[in-house]
């Protein structure tokens, strides 16, 4: 219903109001950014017009508008739909010395002579829960572990194929190499409890229900239940811990909500602007709350009691970088079916 209204708004606007205004494909749908656009078009005078959907949604709108598309921003979250969408030619690439400056470069799109295609502006990290009665910490300290015999028959995780997996996946695969990066999946699916199934709230509840001993995770759905005044979200929480894993290593998996400029942007100037804006002190600390995720741009914290109450934000992170990973997915789908990985 909203993609087909958003045409109707865009024919309306007034030809000489055209420089003012940006078009947002959006699949975040929080209310915390309200404020966010608003402050922008306070700061710049540029109105903000939003399609929200899911990112499937976005992608299949963009594809069938084509040349005509009205978009010239994109919000997508996870590095692997963002690199589905690129590798469409849904986006454009800029060049930024802000946003160069701004944001890491492992958590953009690997740059070009002609610029950069995406880039992320929140971070989420890909947690272990696990059940302090049947694992100890220690046991669980590492991705790799994950395939150590020790845990047969306590590992529970969502679909190998989801996009959060695929992006924790493909990187471990980078860091290991091809033939261990295999045989560490075929040690996981060695070690289920039960085939993938759910959510990533499912497996945190799995762990704490004793289905399954340890279970991955995206922070931001444990923040959620640590954040949740229900008698039975908290008893989730009571009984189930988290590791930020490789602390000791490569550091933790993570990966982003990110943004891009519209392949047929036809407000290209605002959409860069808007980019750089979500760079901000201000625009991360509502791009990260809105879905109890971490800053991505350099040097600026967050103030999130659940993400302080799970560690906060200062765990090492991976380095690895996402645009690299991305290149890693066909490839990793493949081992998955190999190994048997639903």
């Amino acid at each position: 219903m909203i993609l087909a209204a958003f045409g109707a708004v865009i024919a309306h606007v007034p030809a000489q109001a055209q420089d003012k205004v940006l078009n947002i494909y959006s699949a975040r749908h929080y209310q915390t950014d309200e404020v966010m656009y608003d402050q922008f078009t306070k700061d710049t005078g540029i109105k903000i017009n939003r399609v929200d959907a899911d990112d499937a949604g976005i992608v299949a709108r963009l594809r069938a508008e084509g040349s005509s598309s009205p978009a010239d921003v994109i919000l997508l979250v996870d590095a692997a739909r963002m690199a589905s969408a690129d590798s469409l030619g849904l986006f454009q690439p800029i060049q930024s010395a802000k946003l160069d400056e701004a944001i890491p470069a492992n958590l953009r799109a690997t740059a070009t002579k002609d610029g950069v295609t995406w880039t992320g502006f929140s971070t989420r990290a890909r947690l272990i829960v696990y059940d302090p009665m049947r694992v100890k910490a220690a046991d669980v300290a590492t991705y790799e572990q994950l395939a150590d015999p020790k845990l047969k028959g306590m590992v529970c995780t969502r679909s190998g194929s989801h996009p959060y997996n695929l992006s924790l996946f493909a990187t471990v695969v980078e860091r290991l190499g091809d033939a261990k990066g295999e045989a560490w999946l075929q040690g996981v699916v060695n070690n289920m409890a039960r085939s993938p199934k759910g959510g990533d709230t499912d497996q945190i509840k799995a762990v704490a229900s004793g289905e399954c001993a340890v279970a991955l995770t995206n922070s931001y759905y444990m923040a959620r239940l640590v954040k949740s005044d229900k008698p039975e979200d908290r008893s989730v929480v009571e009984k189930v811990r988290v590791v930020f894993p490789n602390q000791g290593t490569s550091g933790t998996h993570v990966n982003i909500g990110g943004a891009a400029v519209a392949k047929h942007a036809k407000h290209r100037d605002n959409a860069v602007a808007f980019m750089e804006y979500l760079a901000s002190p201000f625009a991360q600390n509502y791009f990260a709350n809105g879905n109890n995720e971490f800053a991505a741009a350099k040097g600026v914290k967050i103030d999130n009691p659940a993400i302080t109450a799970m560690g906060g934000d200062q765990f090492k992170a991976e380095t690895v970088p996402l645009g690299v990973v991305a290149k890693n997915m066909t490839k990793v789908q493949q081992m998955l079916d190999r190994v048997g990985y639903k």
